[in-house]
C-alpha cells in the first residue's frame, strides 16, 4: 500500500493501520478502505449470536446492579431508588459491550426488563437483611418485589410516585443506550491533501 500525505499520523480507527491515499469515515472515524468496505457488510447485522452475547453481559450487570443496589439500602437505609439510574446506565453499556455495539428494539425491550427486574428484586435480600425469616418465604416476597413500586402508593403516596418517576427514568437511560444507530459510510477521500472533510 502507497502512503502519503503524513505518514504514520493517520491510521484506521477500526484496524488501527496505517491509512494510504484514500480513506473514508464510518460514523465520522477514519476507516481504511477494507475496514469500510467491511461495515457496509457486516457492521450492525443483527443475529443471534450478538444478540445472546448481549443478554448474557446484560443479565451480568443486572445482577451486579441487583446486589450494589441493595447493598446501597442497607448501607444507607435510602430506598427511594436513585440507584435505578446506575443500574440503567450499566445494563445498557452491558449490552451494548456484549454485542460489539449492535443495538435496536430487542436490545431496548431486554435492558428495559432487566434493568427493572434488577430494580424491583433488589428490595428481596433488603426484606430479608431486616427480617430473616422472610428467607423461606421466596415465592411469596419476590412476586411482592416486582409489583412493588405500583402498590407503594398505598402506603406513601408521594414517595411512590417519586419511585416510580425514577424507576421509569432509569428504564429510559437503559433504552436510550440500546436504541439502534445509524451506520453511514462516507468517502472515499483523498488522503493526500492536509483538509479533513
Amino acid at each position: 500500500m502507497e502512503y502519503s500525505g503524513k505518514p504514520g499520523n493517520d491510521h484506521c480507527q477500526f484496524c488501527h493501520q496505517p491509512i494510504g491515499t484514500t480513506y473514508y469515515r464510518v460514523n465520522a472515524a477514519m476507516t481504511c478502505p477494507g475496514c469500510a468496505e467491511k461495515a457496509r457488510l457486516e457492521l450492525g447485522r443483527d443475529s443471534a449470536v450478538p444478540f445472546g452475547k448481549s443478554l448474557l453481559f446484560g443479565l451480568g450487570a443486572a445482577a451486579l446492579g441487583l446486589i450494589l443496589y441493595a447493598v446501597f439500602m442497607i448501607q444507607t437505609g435510602i430506598s427511594i431508588g436513585y440507584a435505578t439510574l446506575a443500574v440503567g446506565w450499566m445494563v445498557g453499556k452491558a449490552m451494548l459491550k456484549g454485542s460489539g455495539g449492535i443495538s435496536g428494539r430487542r436490545y431496548q425491550a431486554s435492558a428495559a426488563i432487566l434493568t427493572y427486574l434488577a430494580s424491583t428484586l433488589a428490595r428481596v435480600p433488603v426484606w430479608i437483611h431486616y427480617r430473616p425469616e422472610l428467607s423461606g418465604m421466596l415465592a411469596t416476597i419476590i412476586p411482592r418485589a416486582l409489583i412493588f413500586p405500583f402498590t407503594r402508593f398505598a402506603d406513601d403516596p408521594f414517595r411512590g410516585a417519586l419511585g416510580l418517576v425514577i424507576l421509569l427514568a432509569g428504564l429510559s437511560i437503559a433504552v436510550k443506550l440500546t436504541a439502534a444507530k445509524p451506520l453511514t459510510v462516507d468517502g472515499p477521500f483523498d488522503n493526500t491533501s492536509q483538509r479533513r472533510p
